[in-house]
């Protein structure tokens, strides 16, 4: 008996599979075997195998949508596709609780000139948020209007072309905690450290979310390319492809996840580059990198809808979550009760995210962002850098300040032109039945 041949889209899809397994396997291997490479080509193969791992993960959350509610999903794969992030993240916080033990709350030893392991574990916290938001959130409306532009008027939007990108009603539910958790975080700036009562409300916030959208009607998940073919198994097929890909993808994480953030900080000390840089923006870019890709994947093909929700659950998760565990993986590595330590510096780098964070809620009081808003966000993710490479030494630091106002400032000036549109959202995301926002 002759079986039937495999489908073309089951052979298409197992060439991603396969790319994505062979560029992880460098990583694995120089995990597995202890080899020692150079800190910049090290950390380049564990990087590599970050975001291969990463892809898979995205593929998996996307084909569960398949066997659970629409919420629920975007809930599981906010999760899913950040977790590359928890674990570089975990790392650093883990190791700045083991110096806060032993060297106190600068975890340095006396005279080292080293970056605190404290503080970057901040800045790769929040560094991820940022470019989540500055970068993904503005290339999703600029590519989709880009698209549209070229393609002619989208048809899968109502509004004008000039409205840029609408949210559904659902996603009033996210946008609303996510305000709530924007403003909670304005007051972390003005502590010396995340302590576990921060922990406690973050994750309360989260937990909070997490309950109302697994109460979401079930969806008809739209899947392309490996996640449709995940979909479209039989059920037990279906979930013992996704349960293995999942624990690949976990287990290649775990193995070179320390190791990657370990050679960025040789890396950086090797090579004269800061070490607070390279974990602010080098590791958050691997492992936000396949749900950025996903994501403007959803805009080029004009699900500019499906692009923004799933960024805008993500940066819930990242803001109420992964903060809030912070402080807990801190507390367990040092032995202790304390909270994770806030420097001055880092007092800065909090401040410009939650400030980032609340502009760009203002943005969506309406559910719309235009892509004058979305210029605007880039705009001023970019200015950063630009500012901390034509300011003097002597002043550094201050443009993280002035773009904090700028940010603030203009919050204000959104939310009052765009007020009424604040009760319906509160009115949306937390009181109104989901069935009611679905229909």
């Amino acid at each position: 008996m002759i079986s039937n041949p495999p489908r073309p889209a089951t052979k298409r899809a197992a060439v991603p599979l396969v790319v994505t397994a062979a560029a992880t396997a460098p990583g694995v291997y120089l995990g597995l075997t202890g080899t020692h490479l150079s800190p910049a080509l090290a950390a380049l193969l564990f990087g590599i195998a970050v975001v291969g791992a990463a892809f898979v993960l995205s593929w998996v959350a996307e084909a569960v949508q398949v066997d659970i509610s629409a919420g629920l999903a975007i809930t599981v794969l906010a999760l899913i596709a950040v977790l590359p992030e928890y674990a570089v993240d975990f790392v650093f916080a883990s190791e700045g609780g083991r110096a806060f033990a032993e060297y106190g709350p600068s975890c340095v030893p006396p005279g080292s000139t080293d970056q605190s392991s404290c503080g970057l574990a901040l800045a790769n916290m929040t560094g991820a948020n940022r470019i989540l938001v500055g970068v993904g959130w503005a290339a999703v409306v600029l590519l989709a209007a880009w698209r549209i532009r070229r393609n002619g008027q989208d048809k899968s939007q109502e509004k004008p072309r000039k409205a840029g990108v609408t949210l559904e009603r659902t996603d009033a539910v996210p946008l609303a905690f996510l305000g709530v958790a924007t403003l909670y975080s304005l007051t972390l700036p003005l502590r010396h450290s995340i302590t576990l009562i921060d922990a406690v409300v973050l994750v309360g916030i989260f937990v909070l979310y997490a309950v109302r959208v697994a109460k979401a009607p079930p969806g008809d998940p739209d899947l392309e390319g490996v996640a449709k073919v995940l979909g479209e198994q039989p059920k037990l097929r279906r979930r013992l492809a996704c349960a293995g890909l999942f624990a690949f993808a976990a287990a290649v994480i775990l193995l070179v996840a320390e190791n990657f953030a370990h050679a960025l900080v040789e890396t950086g000390t090797q090579v004269g580059i800061s070490q607070f840089f390279l974990v602010q923006w080098v590791a958050p870019l691997a492992s936000e990198a396949p749900e950025l890709l996903v994501a403007c994947l959803y805009a080029w093909r004009l699900k500019t809808t499906d692009a923004l929700a799933t960024l805008v659950s993500s940066k819930v998760n990242q803001w109420t979550l992964l903060v809030g565990t912070l402080p807990v993986v801190f507390a367990v590595a040092s032995a202790s009760t304390s909270g994770l330590p806030i420097d001055a510096a880092q007092r800065e780098e909090l401040l410009l995210t939650a400030a980032q964070s609340l502009f760009a809620v203002s943005l969506l009081l309406s559910l719309t962002i235009t892509v004058r808003g979305a210029l605007v966000l880039l705009g001023l993710f970019i200015a950063q850098f630009v500012l901390a490479g034509v300011l003097p030494q002597s002043i550094k630091g201050i443009e993280l300040v002035a773009l904090s106002i700028a940010y603030l400032v203009a919050a204000a000036v959104v939310t009052v032109r765009s007020r009424r549109h604040l009760v319906t959202l509160a009115r949306d995301g937390f009181r109104t039945p989901y069935r009611e926002l679905a229909d």
